[in-house]
């Protein structure tokens, strides 16, 4: 993976040199030291190793998005941006867990290779979470993902027979789709430079922009619409992709959490556009499309903005703050709580009340149609419960550092949500985290990483259990 990241760094470095800035020198740089430091670790390790256990598999997954975030702040801190090291790693572990919180004020003005490096982190980010979510995650039966579980017996649900073949599918459908998108943003108006990183950021619903006014610089409504839906491209599983090119039919098409997510948006985005039309004042097409894009935004934790909606009045805050906690569909890019658990923990409420009207009635739960076993929804509850535990402590710390209510519950709940901005004047649309103390930071980089991780894969690290032989 450090070796992946390192050569991901030439990528700027070429780009830089071309233009002749002297940033491709850091990128050079950066790059030796982190294929050095990943071929030390393989000459370290060589030879013939013991099969991963279940607590070899959390410490080796937790740590591995820590030490790419390491490696990832060396050209922000050695760059012309200057950012010191909490700034450095707070921008890496916000652009690789698909966060879109930022510290850089100036964007406009920033180097080249660095707004590429940042799309990249973007990019590898997401695609990296979607192998965890396929390969790693079932088998660590973390939060409900056990619907993806690899080894069971019901191949139905998967598009390929074994996980390497899903891999190779989904990544494939990962560039795919980049690519469209960035074909996309440069025939509404965008150069290629800013289609490509906008594409890399959108696909991964990572939200990380080369304007400081994200996609409210480009003043285009075709813009916003194809921004659209390349995050909504994101937040739908990339298996769903593959069963419908490979001809799956209304099994694929039938997908619950696709239509439940299609349905949320398409219901939030009309009570947002009629908002800003009858009491904000904006034209229809103004309005419908300012609401789209950021209501978009903020479901599928992207972090995209395209004007301060926070001046829109109490009830776009109040409903914005709620949609950091929905989330995409479970096996995309989209980070939060997603469709999927809030789909269980609908059925498990409805079969709940059920028994109390009819005690002795036998309620069989089911998803798509076919059963779920107990442990699903056991998983989901605690995952869940733990999500909405981790988000009222770690506002807690937060607002211990000074920071008023607005800013720290808003900035907790788009940390763990992945969603990019917060509410209110400080972290809102038209602010960076940059104001924030350094505490406050490496707050919300555990918060980021905790979102990313499906919670339970970080917080077990912190069990005596865990750490017994």
């Amino acid at each position: 993976m450090l070796a992946v990241l390192g050569v991901g760094m030439l990528v700027p470095a070429l780009l830089d040199s071309a233009i002749g800035h002297s940033d491709w020198i850091v990128f050079v740089t950066s790059s030796a030291i982190t294929i050095g430091a990943a071929g030390a670790l393989y000459l370290g390790t060589s030879g013939p190793i013991e099969r991963f256990g279940v607590k070899q598999t959390f410490l080796l997954t937790t740590m591995a998005w820590v030490v790419l975030a390491v490696f990832g702040a060396l050209p922000f801190m050695m760059s012309t941006t200057q950012l010191d090291f909490t700034d450095a790693f707070y921008e890496a572990m916000s652009g690789l867990s698909t966060t879109g919180g930022t510290v850089i004020v100036g964007l406009d003005n920033a180097p080249p290779g660095v707004l590429l490096w940042r799309a990249l982190l973007n990019w590898f980010g997401g695609i990296g979470i979607i192998v965890m979510a396929i390969a790693i995650l079932p088998v660590l039966r973390v939060g409900g993902m056990q619907l993806f579980r690899t080894e069971s017996s019901d191949r139905g649900d998967k598009p390929f027979a074994t996980v390497r073949d899903t891999a190779n599918g989904i990544t494939l459908t990962y560039l795919g789709l980049t690519v469209f998108s960035t074909v996309l943003f440069n025939l509404a108006g965008m150069d290629w430079f800013d289609a490509v990183c906008h594409a890399m950021a959108a696909v991964s619903t990572g939200g990380f922009s080369t304007k400081d006014a994200s996609l409210g610089y480009f003043e285009s409504i075709p813009i916003l619409w194809v921004a659209v839906v390349s995050m909504i491209s994101g937040a739908v599983p990339l298996t769903y992709y593959i069963r419908l090119l490979r001809n799956f039919g209304g099994a694929a098409l039938a997908d619950s959490q696709v239509w439940t997510l299609m349905g949320i948006l398409v219901v939030s985005v009309g009570a947002m556009t009629g908002w800003a039309y009858f009491e904000v004042g904006l034209e229809f097409v103004p309005a419908l499309s300012h609401s789209a894009v950021n209501v978009v935004s903020i479901i599928t934790d992207t972090g995209f903005v395209s004007t301060d909606y926070s001046t829109w009045g109490g009830f776009p805050m109040v409903t914005f703050f709620f949609f950091f906690f929905i989330g995409g569909c479970t096996g995309s890019t989209s980070g939060s709580i997603k469709i999927f658990r809030w789909q269980i923990l609908f059925g498990s409420m409805q079969a709940q009340m059920i028994r109390m009207l009819q005690p002795h009635r036998v309620v069989v739960r089911t998803y798509n149609g076919k059963p779920v076993q107990p442990d699903v929804v056991d998983g989901v509850i605690n995952f869940v419960f733990a999500y909405i535990l981790s988000y009222v402590i770690l506002t807690l710390m937060i607002a211990a550092t000074g920071l008023d209510m607005l800013t720290a519950s808003s900035s907790v709940a788009s940390a763990l949500a992945g969603a990019g901005p917060g509410l209110g004047p400080v972290v809102g649309p038209a602010g960076t985290f940059a104001p924030l103390p350094d505490a406050a930071k490496w707050v919300l980089c555990l918060a980021m990483l905790l979102g990313r991780l499906e919670v339970f894969t970080v917080i077990v690290l912190f069990t005596r259990t865990f750490w017994r032989s």
